[in-house]
């Protein structure tokens, strides 16, 4: 793992090559990508994975809003002295990342988006509610252990090694993660996006979508079809809302097919 503007990542893949930039969701962290780093390297793309802040090896950075992970995403960019790339988002990775692209759209070249939403009139599910409810979500992640945990995120997919339980526990193994956790959820007010329009980007888009996902269903992804010119959707079936650790090769072959088709230049500025 390298440092960069305070956030850990890893990376894989030439130097001077093309940029995609992958963006994890909620509760994992840059190790969800284990498995397509080096796919995206064989193509030849310069594949970057953060740990966003309080995740994996970066530390919280508070307060955890969504504001604050977007702004965090830029100085990230800066600091890797990347000019162009290809976000690669999922879960609450794709609220965060589509923000940024809105925010600085010469910096984006295509979109590559996976169970994840970007509606003003969006609605969370039960989970969510709960975290973002004062006293109740202390309450959920106050009595998590490590062994809870693992079973709160096999009970949705049998596909979580011990490793990755590991990893993506990081992430809440104390209160100052958990602290994290909740501002950044409360902070998820949907209405937020009412002046963001992803359709002005005018850039590519592949969807990414679990067949079965509770979370972040299905229709989600229709939307974003209807909603965007230019999009394609990667229907993954014997998969959830954790697709990329479900279906780690079928979601790296789609996305490297996807990138092949983007036209060829570096995204580095240096």
């Amino acid at each position: 793992m390298s440092t960069a503007a305070g956030l850990a990542y890893r990376e894989a893949g030439p130097a001077d090559g093309p940029v995609a930039l992958l963006v994890h969701g909620f509760p994992q962290s840059s190790y969800m990508w284990r498995d397509t780093l080096p796919a995206l390297a064989a193509a030849g793309w310069r594949a970057v994975a953060l740990d966003l802040a309080g995740f994996g090896d970066s530390p919280p950075d508070p307060p955890g809003t969504w504001e604050r992970q977007a702004e965090a995403l830029e100085r990230f960019r800066r600091e890797l002295g990347v000019e162009s790339c290809v976000p690669v988002m999922h879960d609450w990775g794709g609220l965060i990342g589509l923000r940024w692209a809105c925010e600085h759209p010469d910096a984006v070249r295509a979109l590559a988006i996976s169970s994840s939403g970007f509606f003003p009139d969006g609605k969370w599910h039960g989970m969510a509610k709960a975290l973002r409810t004062p006293e109740v979500g202390e309450q959920a992640l106050g009595g998590l252990d490590r062994d809870r945990f693992a079973g709160l995120l096999r009970a949705s997919s049998a596909a979580f090694s011990d490793d990755a339980i590991d990893e993506y526990w990081k992430g809440l193994a104390d209160e100052p993660h958990r602290r994290n956790a909740l501002e950044l959820y409360r902070s998820g007010d949907f209405e937020k996006l009412a002046g963001y329009r992803l359709a002005d980007l005018e850039v590519p888009v592949l969807l990414v979508w679990g067949e079965s996902d509770e979370f972040a269903p299905l229709a989600g992804a229709h939307r974003f079809e209807r909603e965007l010119p230019d999009t394609e959707l990667a229907v993954v079936e014997d998969a959830g809302h954790f697709v990329w650790d479900e279906q780690p090769e079928r979601c790296a072959a789609a996305l490297t097919a996807f990138l092949g088709r983007i036209p060829a230049s570096s995204g580095s500025s240096t």
